[in-house]
């Protein structure tokens, strides 16, 4: 049940993180939806650093740190992603 969570989870920081950048963002659904599990953790992590640990209820502070980690991380992919297209494709414009 744990992967199937994160998946979800996954799936709608990722979402989020597209419609928050600015521009079109052209990396694939499934990319971005590891690039939301992946700021998950990261955002878990980064909140543990500060002090954040599980608290009874919805812990708001906890889910923007994962939110603004999902956002980093799915911009730098979809430069990476648009630099390692553009190469392929000769130069041209994706």
């Amino acid at each position: 049940m744990g992967w199937l969570w994160a998946i979800i989870v996954g799936f709608v920081l990722g979402l989020i993180a597209k419609a928050v950048i600015p521009g079109k963002q052209h990396i694939p659904l499934w990319l971005a939806t590891i690039c939301g599990m992946i700021g998950a953790v990261a955002g878990n992590a980064i909140a543990r650093g500060f002090g954040v640990e599980e608290t009874s209820g919805i812990d708001w502070s906890r889910h923007i740190f994962q939110l603004v980690a999902a956002i980093v991380i799915v911009f730098f992919v979809d430069m990476l992603y648009t630099t390692m297209k553009r190469r392929k494709h000769g130069g041209q414009r994706v």
